[in-house]
């Protein structure tokens, strides 16, 4: 049985190239309750979402108190939070379909660096919009408890916070398939 030392390299394509790869797949996958063995910068992006899930999810039990008839409009910030995660599992799905074992495909340096910058580049704003989701989000309804005039501008807020996800993606997107 051959090993990954055994397929014919060069400086281009080392055995420790895949390494890079793996390393910007998603590991959020397993937070969500799915075993992967792959670790990764995507991590963040959960972690992103889930700060911005727990932070908003505070707010709305603070408003469900006195005024449990406005808790389902409250629910907007969860929601987007949990599009965030969907980022970076889009992107890790992506990074998984091009990797293969050594035989069947030499893995380059600069497809491992490219496969880790389109992962940092989704964790990393997936981490800033799940934060500015999650603040805006529990300040927001808790406002729109006391003014329900507050209530558009909070959803705006929101819309541009989830882009600074968006824009991670598109990136990484783009940087994933220059790979």
């Amino acid at each position: 049985m051959a090993g990954v030392m055994d397929s014919p390299a060069n400086e281009y394509t080392p055995s420790f190239a895949p390494f890079f790869g793996m390393a910007s797949r998603s590991h959020h996958i397993s937070l969500d309750g799915i075993t992967d063995n792959s670790s990764g910068w995507n991590c963040v992006c959960g972690l992103g979402a889930a700060y911005g899930t727990a932070k908003a999810g505070i707010g709305i039990a603070g408003v469900g108190q006195y005024r449990p008839d406005l808790v389902m409009k409250s629910l907007i910030p969860v929601v987007m939070s949990g599009i965030i995660a969907v980022y970076a599992l889009v992107i890790s799905v992506l990074i998984a379909g091009d990797m293969e074992p050594p035989p069947a495909k030499h893995y380059s340096l600069f497809t491992g660096f490219m496969h880790l910058a389109s992962g940092l580049s989704v964790g990393l704003t997936g981490l800033a919009a799940g934060y500015a989701i999650g603040i805006v989000g529990d300040m927001g309804v808790r406002s729109y408890m006391q003014q329900s005039r507050i209530f558009v501008g909070m959803v705006l807020i929101l819309i541009f916070g989830e882009v600074l996800g968006l824009y991670g993606l598109i990136v990484g997107l783009l940087l994933n398939s220059k790979s």
